[in-house]
């Protein structure tokens, strides 16, 4: 069955979503820690975190939520964010953290592969990868290969990259790792195309909108679950 992984930030309400998620479908939880210049975000995702930076979301309130995410679903739950948070927080340390908070992996979208490799953590791949880069992320990654879909930010797009299942399938030659394709999916159709190429899909920016329309947390809990259950049955075929 292809994975469906969903991206939420941080938030105080983020484990009611995270639960939503989950029985909406949700195989795998990314969950943004806010960084207040998230170079690869679109403006959904950076208004999100604004947000949430604004509420006074930092990291130790972020491990928090993480907890409380895991007290909720047995699922993965993956951290992402950027190194300077990491920097500042100190590596080992957030390695540490995360773990006893119940993390599974971490993303630290910015930082290579080569650098602090005490941080266990999924690897990015792009469609400007090298063959050499991409053998190397996947020699590197923790689980699973993270593919970005588009040479971009986050954000919703009308269609998918023609050139994605040449993209997918020269990945695929590397590793034989989860390849999960992210960035710009943003109906359950386009889900369903990503997953004839690949092993699982990443919806975040779609979501993130999503929660931050609704007028309510009764209805952001609603249209996580809704999205993603007709996100899973297209998946499913």
């Amino acid at each position: 069955m292809k994975k469906l992984v969903i991206y939420l930030v941080a938030e105080p309400e983020t484990p009611d979503l995270v639960e939503a998620a989950v029985a909406g479908g949700a195989d795998l939880i990314e969950l943004g820690f806010p960084f207040s210049d998230p170079l690869a975000e679109g403006p959904v995702i950076q208004r999100a975190s604004e947000r949430a930076l604004g509420r006074g979301m930092r990291t130790k309130q972020c491990l928090e939520v993480l907890a409380e995410c895991r007290r909720r679903v047995d699922v993965p739950i993956v951290p992402m964010t950027y190194a300077a948070i990491l920097e500042a927080y100190g590596y080992e340390r957030f390695q540490e953290d995360i773990r006893a908070a119940g993390a599974t992996s971490a993303i630290v979208v910015d930082l290579p592969y080569e650098e602090h490799r005490e941080v266990k953590r999924v690897q990015l791949v792009a469609p400007t990868s090298t063959d050499e880069r991409i053998d190397a992320a996947a020699a590197e990654t923790d689980g699973w290969l993270y593919l970005v879909a588009v040479t971009g930010t986050t954000g919703a797009r009308a269609e998918l990259s023609a050139t994605l299942p040449d993209y997918v399938r020269r990945v695929r030659a590397a590793t034989d790792l989860p390849l999960y394709v992210g960035f710009g999916i943003s109906t359950p159709e386009q889900a369903a195309d990503v997953g004839e190429v690949a092993d699982g899909v990443i919806v975040g920016t779609r979501l993130v909108r999503a929660v931050a329309d609704a007028p309510d947390r009764d209805a952001a809990v609603a249209a996580v679950t809704g999205f993603l259950r007709d996100t899973r049955a297209a998946l499913a075929g």
